[in-house]
């Protein structure tokens, strides 16, 4: 989608969306290349290291087959099929097939447990699931709370199990026609369910339609180099349960008829990360700043011949030492990206085009319009924080949350989406993320930031991971507080505590060193990677 420019103003000069009113993802993803040419699609690799190839005209067969299956159950245009599963084929060929059918997928996180799943299948309304014989026990235990779910496809069985609904996946596919014509489906027509990782309240389903897809190409390309120039192979450790696995890269590059890698650890391991991107050759990836971190720990990344173009990271601010860490190990400068379940990929570096500027996320994706607004949702002058905000109608956008209108009205002031970030954009559009609304710490009369604080922390080599977050405090209202997990060789202690304090007191500003810092094993993460500030809160917190 994104035009040749060489400038960035260039660039939102020359780009306009290209939305068609009939649209349906499975067909762009998958049947448009599947011309007879054999072209490679997806390379799915297991635990012990055996890779497994299919073309798009495999994927077009086995979708089409599947899509008969689902028919044959009964889904209807409309419905909601849940598919729990890690990244695999059955994974890739399950979606496929629900958005030809019509029908709505709801991903669901391959780690979840049975009241999570229970809550996302029965908000949802599924009437159908795709799982395997683990997902399969784990539903067992709540089946009776999940009236409307009526058939399980399970993979890995050879036997269906009728008393308990249970089918398997492979039988009801090989044994289904070929042949199958996809329901015409418009652009805005419902496709897919996608409940938010939920670090506040209950999880909310974001409803997105077909054209989701195409919204986020631009948010994809730019990041990614002006992808699929140079493209061979596309892999994220993102589950493809999550919005970043599954529309960052999944369905984006089937979009422009490039290869995907199929391998998601069951426990990140950056030494293998590395190695996996060297043995397949892996031109482009989205890396989440958990995975990001745990990889800057390996030693003499140089050990790795990477073939890599492109590196995309998004989720978290990733602060100047990540970024040159990246340089140096990656061989590429990591371009971040900004969007949330609700409304992705509107905010983006692109190192191709303009330097990352310390402490900022990039520039508005063309096509976008993205503000910083107050809480009444008027635009502030450029400098001054607010909240982070998108304009509606956006491609990208979300239709609403899953029978949830309260909270979808509650998300917009007028037109404009609120993220619930902040952040301020600088006299040259560039947007600085500054804290989740509820993360913003006030102290002695200033409002301080986490990201800043972390960043700099990180740049400690004692520190591997930090998390900020304020305390109660009677004289300041609160006081910066953080929670450091210390690289190896390092011992926490009074010593360490002072020499951290002024670490930031130097580096970054006197007023936001954190009075107290708490040695931790680990920090309290999301299924996606992101930090659970509200745990950490709670920790300091005096309970009444």
């Amino acid at each position: 989608m994104l035009p040749a420019a060489d400038t960035y103003d260039g660039l939102v000069a020359a780009f306009e969306w290209r939305i068609p009113q009939q649209y349906n993802i499975g067909v762009d993803a998958c049947d448009k290349w599947a011309d007879g040419s054999g072209r490679l699609a997806l390379i799915c690799e297991t635990r012990e290291g055996q890779a497994t190839r299919y073309t798009f005209d495999e994927l077009k067969s086995l979708s089409d087959r599947f899509a008969n299956a689902l028919r044959r159950s009964g889904v209807k245009k409309g419905d909601r099929v849940g598919i729990f599963l890690a990244q695999s084929v059955e994974t890739a060929i399950a979606h496929l097939a629900v958005y030809k059918c019509g029908a709505i997928a709801v991903p669901l996180f391959a780690l979840f447990g049975p009241d999570a799943l229970q809550y996302r299948l029965s908000d949802s309304g599924a009437v159908a699931l795709v799982t395997d014989p683990s997902g399969a026990q784990k539903i067992a235990t709540v089946r009776t709370e999940l009236p409307e779910l009526r058939t399980i496809f399970c993979v890995d069985t050879d036997h269906a199990d009728h008393a308990s609904q249970i089918e398997s996946f492979w039988a009801a596919l090989n044994e289904s026609p070929v042949v199958f014509n996809a329901e015409p489906t418009s652009a805005d027509d419902p496709a897919v369910i996608i409940y938010t990782s939920g670090t506040t309240g209950k999880p909310k389903g974001a409803l997105h339609a077909h054209r989701v897809l195409l919204g986020h190409l631009p948010g994809v390309e730019m990041p990614q180099a002006f992808f699929p120039a140079d493209a061979r192979l596309m892999w994220t450790p993102a589950d493809w349960a999550w919005i970043g696995g599954l529309f960052d890269v999944l369905l984006p590059a089937w979009h422009h008829g490039v290869a995907v890698l199929a391998r998601r650890f069951e426990k990140f391991d950056g030494e293998a990360a590395f190695d996996l991107m060297q043995r397949y050759a892996v031109t482009h990836t989205f890396l989440p700043p958990t995975a990001l971190k745990m990889m800057r720990a390996v030693e003499r990344p140089e050990r790795w011949k990477l073939s890599l173009r492109a590196v995309a990271s998004g989720g978290e601010s990733l602060g100047a030492e990540l970024i040159d860490w990246g340089r140096r190990a990656l061989g590429v400068t990591i371009n971040e990206f900004y969007g949330q379940t609700e409304c992705n990929v509107v905010v983006s570096s692109c190192a191709t085009l303009f330097e990352p500027r310390p402490g900022s996320i990039g520039k508005v994706v063309p096509g976008h319009r993205v503000a910083i607004v107050d809480d009444a949702g008027q635009t502030v002058p450029r400098g001054e924080p607010g909240n982070i905000a998108i304009r509606a109608p956006d491609p990208v956008m979300f239709l609403g949350y899953w029978r949830n209108e309260p909270a979808t009205r509650d998300k917009f002031r007028g037109d404009w989406l609120l993220t619930g970030d902040m952040g301020l954009m600088d006299a040259d559009g560039f947007i600085r993320f500054v804290g989740r609304d509820d993360d913003v710490i006030t102290s002695a009369g200033y409002r301080i930031g986490p990201a800043p604080i972390e960043d700099c922390l990180l740049r400690h080599p004692a520190v591997r991971m930090a998390a900020v977050v304020g305390a109660p405090d009677t004289q300041r209202t609160e006081i910066v507080t953080a929670f450091v997990v210390l690289n190896p060789g390092y011992e926490p202690g009074d010593l360490l505590v002072r020499t951290l304090q002024e670490h930031v007191k130097t580096h970054l500003a006197a007023h936001e060193y954190p009075r107290a810092i708490h040695f931790v094993e680990a920090l309290p993460m999301t299924a996606t990677g992101k930090v659970i500030r509200r745990e950490l809160r709670d920790r300091v917190t005096p309970q009444r």
